[in-house]
């Protein structure tokens, strides 16, 4: 199925109660249909609690994130796992992205799904099923680059085992561990060597280059970060002058998260002249909404504010259900609504039930969570009451896409324009 065909069928899903918020007089309208008839988030029917995108954030971000990779020379495959959103990854694309990364079989199936082509599957596969999976891909599909790591030799060993017949080699990349006790990958020099050659003795695969995630890097600083970098190049260079890149056209080196991507743009600017072109391949995901906690304190333009700024796009709208004390109230919107495992939600701003007019949530203090209620602690100045819809900033977007199906894009003035399908 083509890609934006594929895409496009979203808008014939229908508008009913399988998706969070929708208005209920919905029912019997398409999700396009509804997009398309423009309500007001506010007025126009949707029910509480309601996660919002911001159009205009969404957009700023897309086009910052493609500007500064192609300022630094950069290919970017932004980590799937964020959204999940073909939508968004059609628009990715569309803003100059080489392909999308993934992290499970299961991502890069939805993907494939959606018609992408260009897949880094960031994380060694050693599932038998999946791997036939991805074999049948390959062998149907001529047009289909997908790159994977490989971080053992054992790993190397199942996957040609299970990968056999393959009508043409799997891409696979030396996964470098980030520093002793870090997460994936291969700890040293000598052991990268020895998954390439462990690599270059199947048929079924075929070494591209190598890979890893700076994010782990333990204790990590701009001088730890760094360092790890240079070292993630020089095994680069290492295993390409003792020819172990033959097989390929151009050496992958690839790195980012959305924490370090300015040392990634760094220290890839210094990559020396190897034997092959070089794809310096960057893979933030969180960037596309950003957020108002975890990654506003971690993003890389905080250090480099002359490059630009992300804007949190998320806004998580609750109603005020019960106010029992002068300081204490609740609203509709818990755990299965709000990402809560880095931050809690943070009170932004306030609808008035009455007058429909907006306030800052001066005196909000979101406290806690249930599974359905948020818990607010309140000063006096909060002039807050039952009914009052609280607008709060979230953190981590990857734990907030991932607890809709369908979030409403709404423009500036409170416009529902379209709806973000995800697939978790």
């Amino acid at each position: 199925m083509a890609a934006d065909h594929a895409v496009a069928r979203l808008a014939d899903e229908p508008a009913d109660h399988r998706f969070k918020a929708l208005p209920p007089d919905a029912e019997g309208l398409t999700v396009g249909e509804l997009a398309a008839s423009r309500r007001n988030l506010f007025t126009g029917g949707f029910t509480t609690p309601v996660l919002a995108l911001s159009a205009e954030s969404v957009e700023h971000n897309l086009a910052l994130l493609e500007t500064y990779s192609e300022r630094h020379g950069l290919a970017f495959a932004p980590h799937g796992k964020t959204s999940m959103s073909p939508q968004l990854f059609a628009r990715q694309l569309e803003r100059g992205a080489w392909g999308i990364t993934a992290a499970v079989p299961h991502q890069a199936r939805v993907y494939r799904a959606y018609g992408i082509r260009r897949i880094f599957l960031a994380n060694e596969v050693v599932d038998a099923a999946a791997l036939r999976w991805i074999a049948g891909e390959l062998d149907t599909d001529p047009d289909l680059r997908l790159i994977c790591y490989v971080d053992s030799v054992r790993g190397v060993e199942l996957m040609d085992e299970a990968l056999r017949g393959v009508s043409r080699p799997l891409d696979v990349v030396v996964e470098l561990g980030a520093g002793d006790g870090a997460r994936t990958g291969a700890r040293t020099e000598a052991d990268c060597a020895a998954v390439a050659d462990a690599v270059a003795a199947t048929g079924t695969l075929r070494l591209v280059g190598v890979a890893g995630y700076e994010g782990e890097v333990p204790r990590a600083d701009s001088d730890r970060v760094h360092a790890w970098l240079r070292r993630l190049v020089a095994i680069a260079a290492d295993l390409d002058a003792s020819g172990r890149f033959a097989g390929t056209h151009e050496i992958v080196i690839s790195a980012g998260g959305s924490a370090w991507f300015d040392a990634v743009a760094a220290v890839f600017a210094e990559i020396p002249d190897l034997s092959r072109p070089v794809l310096k391949l960057l893979r933030s995901g969180a960037y596309v909404s950003h957020d108002d906690g975890h990654y506003r304190h971690l993003t890389p333009f905080n250090r480099v504010p002359e490059e630009g700024a992300l804007q949190p796009a998320f806004r998580l709208w609750a109603q005020v259900v019960s106010r029992p004390t002068p300081d204490q109230a609740f609203v509709n919107a818990g755990k299965r609504d709000a990402a809560y495992d880095l931050d809690l939600p943070k009170a932004q701003v306030v609808r008035d039930a009455r007058t429909g007019d907006l306030r800052p949530a001066d005196g909000i203090t979101v406290t806690g969570l249930s599974d359905q209620h948020g818990w607010l602690t309140t000063t006096p100045e909060a002039d807050l009451e039952v009914g009052d819809w609280v607008g709060m900033g979230l953190s981590h977007p990857c734990t907030s896409f991932d607890k809709w199906q369908l979030i409403p894009v709404v423009e500036g003035d409170g416009t529902v324009t379209d709806f973000i399908r995800t697939f978790f």
